[in-house]
């Protein structure tokens, strides 16, 4: 018989299960927080979240769940979208509890599924953040590295003066994607025309499209990158797009906004445009640059 996390926990702060001895100091917190039995660390999440024998320290709750949650266990997901939801100690957060939910819904946790239904978060896909009651990350995503490489154009010019700097013109698409396209577009800095053709190049503006690389939707996501941005169901138009446009914004900071090595990196990744120090020599590559900048008008 299957027994949820959080009910074995409820049973332990209700007697039916022997409770671990009450400890506060910073030692002994340390060794709870190293242990592995999920169980165990849900039971303590819910002792420091409700001060039962220990004092109440909502910062060592989101620890201790975060630690269980991490390891994709949905009862700790949940808690955690409560703690966020319902401010319980720390700001309250409904985008941040959503992306948490979110997580538990797609494991069939059914309370979760029920929350998602009553919240109206601003941001739809925020990042399933431990945040802690001072607003610091226990685990903060780490930093584009902002690399300076010669420009592509460079490259193929006799002298930098000859290049001509990229060009972004209207692009002709219509319909359901485009308009969706250009009302996200500003939120993350892009230009939509720029998004409407790399999903042009991808997908030729097909939300089924996946390649024999296993890349799928309009924007072509691979999994890794849809999880790096907070994609949960790449199947989904909407999803799909921010997903790609948050990649999108993620490349312009990391190549200085060189359109060229942006189109090259989302093509080919970033690791490669950086060995390269350019456009990588991948005839795949530098085909799809060029048809790119052609339909841009360059």
């Amino acid at each position: 018989m299957h027994v949820s996390l959080t009910v074995l926990a409820i049973l332990t702060l209700s007697g039916w299960l022997p409770r671990p001895a009450a400890a506060d100091d910073v030692h002994i917190f340390r060794e709870i927080v190293g242990e592995s039995d999920a169980t165990k660390l849900m039971t303590w999440g819910l002792r420091y979240r409700e001060g039962d024998g220990v004092a109440r320290n909502i910062d060592r709750a989101i620890r201790l769940y975060c630690k269980v949650a991490r390891e994709g266990h949905p009862d700790a997901q949940f808690q955690l979208g409560l703690i966020y939801a319902k401010g319980d100690g720390v700001p309250s957060d409904k985008d941040l509890a959503t992306a948490w939910f979110r997580l538990a819904a797609e494991k069939q946790h059914s309370r979760a599924a029920e929350m998602l239904l009553m919240l109206t978060p601003k941001r739809r896909y925020a990042r399933a953040a431990c945040l802690l009651s001072d607003g610091s990350d226990l685990f903060p995503p780490p930093p584009p590295r902002v690399v300076r490489l010669p420009s592509a154009r460079t490259a193929r010019c006799k002298a930098p003066a000859q290049c001509k700097p990229v060009q972004i013109g209207a692009h002709p698409a219509k319909g359901k994607v485009a308009s969706l396209v250009r009302e996200l577009a500003p939120t993350y800095r892009l230009n939509p025309n720029l998004v409407l053709a790399v999903i042009e190049a991808e997908s030729g503006f097909n939300p089924a499209a996946q390649s024999p690389k296993n890349a799928q939707g309009l924007m072509q996501l691979i999994p890794a990158t849809a999880e790096r941005f907070g994609v949960a169901n790449v199947w989904d138009p909407e999803q799909n797009v921010r997903g790609g446009m948050a990649y999108l914004k993620w490349l312009m900071k990391q190549f200085n906004g060189d359109v060229e090595l942006v189109l090259a990196a989302y093509n080919s990744g970033e690791g490669a445009v950086q060995r390269y120090g350019g456009v990588p020599p991948y005839n795949e590559t530098r085909d799809y640059v060029a048809r790119i900048l052609q339909r841009l008008g360059n």
